[in-house]
């Protein structure tokens, strides 16, 4: 009897498609293509050489017929084998995975502290505006016009004039922004330690407004220039914590993952746990 008999292995053959170094000739080309842009034309001319030669090759290895190749391969019979007797089965509780946290707030109050925080804000900015440039106006057109498509290069009497477009457009930029970080504070404040609103209305806002300030003279020079950061950090300290206070004086709920959409927005909904249904049948 063969050696291959006793092990149980025989040799096979795999069909499968030729080796070609083609795509990695036409990738190359196309590389140096772009590179020649910022370096030299002639970098470019070579790429393109090298990308038609690289095309032209690879389509004549799969047009009109793929070219392929046979390669053997070994085929193992592989037996599994156990000394235990019987297979040990795990005994899975109902409710063997916990929803970390285990309570939340909310949608309805990161709405709410989305709100307050929002208003809570605007005070310290008109302050900066009337005290800096004696307008109220100034941080509601700097937020607005960096909204309008036909606002380029203001001059510093155009942001402190009154502009019904820039008005409407820094309301609408407020209230939307204000509904996002405020639905963020009720998902986070529950994930945080000790002291929530000092992290959620301190750290955050310093956070983000650094970003901010090193992104937005990328972005938007005109608007990173006529920005004073000091008070920018002062409204958004203020809605941090004005809306993480407003935010973590809501009643919790369990965990929101399980629950129907309506609990998850804070309106109460008889029927719709499984607590109720109980009390529902025991009455």
């Amino acid at each position: 009897m063969s050696e291959e008999k006793k092990s149980g292995s025989h040799v096979e053959t795999i069909h499968l498609p030729a080796p070609t170094a083609w795509p990695i000739v036409m990738a190359f080309g196309l590389m140096l293509v772009f590179a020649g842009l910022v370096t030299n034309i002639g970098i470019s001319v070579l790429g393109a050489i090298l990308a038609l030669f690289g095309a032209v090759g690879w389509f004549r290895q799969v047009l009109p017929h793929e070219a392929h190749e046979d390669v053997p391969v070994v085929v193992e019979r592989v037996v599994i084998e156990t000394a235990r007797r019987q297979v040990e089965r795990i005994v899975v509780d109902e409710h063997h995975r916990e929803h970390f946290p285990l309570e939340t707030y909310p949608i309805l109050s990161g709405i709410k502290g989305g709100i307050a925080g929002g208003i809570a804000m605007i005070p310290p900015a008109l302050l900066y505006g009337y005290l800096s440039h004696h307008s109220i106006w100034w941080p509601v057109n700097l937020l607005g016009g960096a909204g309008l498509a036909n606002w380029h290069h203001p001059s510093t009497a155009d942001i402190a004039h009154f502009y019904w477009g820039g008005l409407a457009v820094a309301c609408a930029i407020q209230a939307v922004v204000s509904l996002l970080v405020g639905l963020l504070y009720g998902a986070m404040l529950p994930l945080l330690p000790r002291h929530p609103i000092i992290l959620g209305g301190i750290i955050a806002p310093v956070l983000w407004t650094g970003m901010i300030h090193a992104t937005l003279n990328l972005i938007n020079p005109v608007l990173d220039s006529n920005i004073a950061w000091g008070w920018f950090l002062v409204s958004q300290v203020t809605f941090g914590l004005v809306a993480g206070w407003v935010v973590s004086r809501q009643e919790k709920i369990q965990t929101a993952q399980s629950m129907p959409f309506i609990l998850r927005m804070g309106i109460e909904g008889s029927g719709l746990t499984q607590e109720q249904d109980d009390e529902d049948h025991k009455a």
